[in-house]
């Protein structure tokens, strides 16, 4: 992806490292919030159906590779 290529095999040697090169990419000339998260999520949860729909309803996912690319509109 974008984030990819902006770093372009760069050494991701620490989280400061990671997310300054995070921090640092354009896409359409919009810098991207970057912010660590050191929350821990707890295994085994499921949304329930309606739940699901409502993520879903915010999804727009590419015909040609409808499981990988995918955009989320926010809420």
């Amino acid at each position: 992806g974008i984030l990819e290529q902006h770093w372009n095999g760069a050494q991701l040697v620490d989280t400061a490292t990671m997310l300054a090169w995070a921090k640092s990419m354009t896409w359409k000339g919009s810098h991207p919030m970057v912010k660590l998260s050191r929350r821990l999520y707890q295994k085994g949860v499921s949304l329930s159906r309606k739940a699901m729909r409502e993520i879903e309803a915010r999804l727009e996912r590419n015909p040609l590779l409808p499981k990988w690319d995918i955009l989320i509109r926010p809420i």
